[in-house]
């Protein structure tokens, strides 16, 4: 056992829950997808006919937000189905439903915390400029590590339209700032002492240059002020920004719905557990 690197590591998932939601809705028998959401649909506030009963949607979502817990893969899905719930349609209902398709293969994929890990964060910041059809507001996606164990995700549309990708891209990055700030906090009240700076990778050169250069802040006076909390973190030390490539960008996977070979490559970035399927 001394030997062994899952000794005292720890896995958790949700699989009861899983599979008693995949009863509920009757597709314990279907036959599984490889991305919870089709990336070739654009859903709006008008895709579909109105279900004749909404309640049946929306003890599904709230089902499988109570799921997103352990289930980051499916959090975009969740949360972009959930801003339909004031006036669900059937082709929410058949996204809502391709989720539960997507569990069926591995619904006891959970979070693996390795005891070999780190002790320091790390996190990906991105945002999909513009894509709300409806109101055309940007998506904000951070997923946060420490060390090599995910601790914190958040998909979530922003609350203002952004004039540029480079805007959308910095708040995302305030907003990321701002967890790994909270998560640095709840740290060393627990008396854990972390690693060095927090490493924050993003994807957009135009963001880390707004950051990074005083110059740019005069061309961006239009972005609230609050957004800056990641140039006074970056000058006191607290994180280092660093540039990420676009396929190296793990954010992307609380951004947008994403083909399945894109999927399963970040996927396989993830220190997730599936300890249930055969080996």
């Amino acid at each position: 056992m001394r030997n062994n690197p899952f000794s005292l590591s720890l896995s958790v998932c949700q699989r009861k829950y899983a599979l008693d939601l995949l009863d509920s809705v009757g597709l314990l028998g279907s036959k599984p997808v490889a991305t919870p959401m089709d990336s070739t649909i654009q859903l709006t506030t008008e895709s579909g006919d109105l279900l004749p009963d909404a309640t049946v949607y929306r003890a599904l979502i709230g089902k499988l937000l109570y799921l997103t817990i352990t289930r980051a893969d499916i959090s975009f899905a969740v949360h972009k189905l959930s801003q339909f719930l004031a006036q669900p349609r059937t082709d929410h209902l058949a996204a809502a439903h391709r989720i539960v398709r997507y569990l069926k293969g591995d619904p006891g994929r959970g979070l693996f915390y390795s005891a070999q890990s780190e002790i320091r964060l790390q996190a990906f910041s991105d945002s999909d400029w513009g894509t709300c059809q409806d109101t055309r507001r940007s998506t904000t996606g951070y997923c946060v590590f420490l060390g090599n164990s995910l601790i914190s995700w958040k998909a979530k549309k922003q609350q203002t339209a952004s004039r540029s990708s480079a805007e959308a891209e910095y708040r995302a990055l305030a907003d990321t700032t701002c967890e790994l700030l909270w998560l640095s906090q709840l740290l060393r009240d627990l008396h854990i002492k972390v690693t060095g700076p927090a490493n924050l990778y993003c994807d957009s050169t135009a963001a880390i240059h707004i950051a990074s250069n005083s110059v740019f802040h005069e061309r961006t006076k239009h972005i609230e002020i609050d957004c800056h909390i990641v140039r006074d973190r970056l000058r006191a030390g607290f994180l280092n920004l660093l540039h990420v490539t676009t396929d190296n960008q793990l954010a992307d996977l609380f951004t947008k719905a994403l083909p399945p070979k894109t999927f399963k490559m970040l996927m396989s970035r993830y220190a997730f557990s599936s300890l249930f399927l055969p080996a």
